[in-house]
């Protein structure tokens, strides 16, 4: 496999294991791929900071390779180290840069180096025959820790009741590692809350650590009691045209200074997010649905300038960085879903 500014390496590179996410750049010049044998065959594949400013999996894998180095690994493990150059900045892409968790196959991104870089890192992987796929995340607000898939698979639930009891279900954005990878093995990524925490490395650890143990991943139900299940059904964005802030005044739309707390909060209709310019009737919102249709006047209305829930929900996501709301988006909306497959 030859890509442009991706660099391969079948052994762990110097310094790697104790190194910042901000120096990586001084030992890795860009996007790295890691492959260590172990004793069974069939690699683990675990990619970190495919967004740059989300450390707590390389603290976590560095963990890991502490843990084994002179000894031989318990299954074979591949490590797609993702965007050194946003994580040197310590932000979660640089300006111009593509998202590196939207330019997966499946995406609607059009073709670029990028595109490219990624699929050929599934072809790869595909080649040696992936056992299970896990991409470490962080957010921005007050988030639990809990486990994304997108296949209603019981491997699946398996997997990602193994890192906590919340699990959610989406399909929506495109173009994400976990969807690509979820056509060859079961696949899941962990939402971990925010970075430099000591737990979410330590709980990302542990998890992966046991996945390295696994022989295989049981194909029969996970307990209904065992599993808080939801399925996001909308990404809400800031329209590009509109100014925002909290609490701020001067603004199209000054949200609520507290609205991260309501991450995992069932919320009814008519709570209300923040408010809009006087007299101002339109949506400062847009909400896309799993098919990526506009479906903002299903979920959001302005009632006496302020901006409020037309139905119940539970947000994910919320975040008070306004440069991760442009970057990528305000939140997501769930639904709770049975455990029925």
């Amino acid at each position: 496999m030859d890509v442009p500014f991706l660099t391969q390496f079948d052994h762990i590179p110097q310094g790697l294991t104790e190194i910042a996410a901000e120096r990586l750049h001084t030992i890795l010049p860009g996007p790295a791929l890691i492959h260590l044998p172990g004793r069974q065959e069939r690699p683990l594949f675990v990619s970190v900071l495919l967004h740059g400013n989300e450390t707590t999996g390389l603290h976590a894998l560095q963990s890991l390779l502490r843990k084994y180095s002179g000894q031989v690994l318990p299954r074979a493990l591949s490590l797609f180290i993702g965007n050194v150059s946003a994580a040197r900045e310590g932000v979660r892409r640089l300006e111009g840069q593509v998202d590196y968790n939207r330019v997966w196959p499946g995406t609607t991104h059009p073709a670029c180096p990028e595109t490219a870089m990624m699929q050929a890192i599934v072809d790869e992987m595909a080649r040696r025959h992936v056992f299970v796929s896990i991409d470490v995340h962080n957010n921005t607000g007050i988030n639990p820790h809990y486990a994304c898939i997108n296949r209603l698979d019981h491997r699946f639930f398996r997997l990602a009741s193994m890192f906590g009891r919340l699990v959610i279900y989406f399909t929506y954005p495109k173009g994400t590692q976990t969807s690509a990878f979820a056509r060859l093995c079961p696949a899941v990524t962990l939402e971990c809350g925010k970075p430099g925490q000591r737990y979410g490395s330590e709980h990302v650890f542990e998890y992966l650590d046991a996945c390295l143990h696994l022989t295989d991943i049981a194909d029969h139900p996970v307990a209904p009691q065992d599993v808080d299940f939801y399925h996001t059904v909308v990404q809400v964005t800031v329209r590009d045209e509109v100014s925002f802030d909290f609490c701020s005044r001067g603004v199209d739309l000054s949200l609520n200074e507290d609205l991260d707390h309501l991450n995992f909060t069932e919320l009814s209709a008519g709570t209300a997010l923040g408010m809009v310019k006087d007299g101002s009737s339109v949506l400062p919102l847009v909400a896309r649905d799993q098919s990526g249709r506009d479906v903002t006047a299903d979920y959001f209305e302005i009632r006496e300038d302020r901006l409020v829930l037309k139905r119940a929900v539970m947000p994910s996501m919320l975040t008070l960085d306004r440069r991760i709301i442009r970057q990528d988006c305000l939140c997501y909306l769930m639904e709770r879903k049975a455990l029925k497959l």
